[in-house]
């Protein structure tokens, strides 16, 4: 069994979304659908995926804006982020009249906890409470996989910002040191924006989190 991913760029903030499943039984995900929901479904016809559920890394705008649109038009639930995040999610619809967007408010059918497990693509992935970028980020991780779902935690050479409501420098970059790059250099990731990398090129090399920060 081998999964497949697909980033999907979307909003004007250029936000990574993306659609995973399982290659032999077209089972999948949809991780932080931020906008463009006809995009997303487009890319979901083209590839033949069943979606499963979405699931959410955090309450920002260009994660969550399309989730309740996209869950309404599957007919699947919506998992996360932390309950930390209710207020964001809540208020998605002022988070997108501030850039011009419509986005409907979201309650999650589960909100997701630290040591809690979600299904992807028939595997487990496990669920780590990484607050700094917002209050109730989570991270989705596979060791067995090597693979990884950062949202806005982590970059290839950057690390989220924390200039936000709640944000918090010092948790993010501690969430990164002891709950992410213990879990080996090997690991690679799909990031929120930009390119992904691995644990351990950003351990080495990462000039906000790395080993020479």
């Amino acid at each position: 069994m081998s999964i497949a991913a697909a980033i999907l760029p979307v909003t004007p903030f250029q936000q990574n979304c993306t659609l995973i499943w399982d290659d032999e039984t077209k089972e999948g995900v949809v991780v932080d659908p931020g906008g463009d929901a006809d995009k997303i479904q487009e890319a979901i016809q083209q590839t033949g995926v069943k979606v499963q559920r979405i699931l959410l890394t955090h309450g920002h705008l260009d994660h969550a804006g399309a989730a309740a649109e996209l869950a309404e038009a599957l007919g699947v639930p919506i998992e996360g982020p932390h309950l930390a995040d209710e207020f964001l999610l809540s208020g998605l619809p002022q988070q997108g009249a501030r850039y011009g967007m419509e986005c409907r408010p979201v309650t999650p059918d589960r909100w997701l906890e630290e040591g809690e497990t979600v299904e992807i693509a028939g595997h487990e992935f496990a669920v780590l409470h990484c607050p700094g970028h917002t209050p109730g980020h989570v991270v989705f991780v596979s060791t067995a996989l090597g693979f990884a779902l950062v949202g806005d935690v982590l970059f290839q050479g950057s690390v989220g910002r924390t200039d936000f409501p709640y944000g918090d420098h010092a948790a993010l970059i501690s969430a990164i040191r002891e709950k992410l790059f213990p879990l080996g250099d090997d690991i690679q990731f799909i990031c929120g924006h930009g390119p992904g990398s691995t644990f351990g090129t950003e351990r080495r090399t990462n000039p906000y989190a790395g080993d020479a920060a």
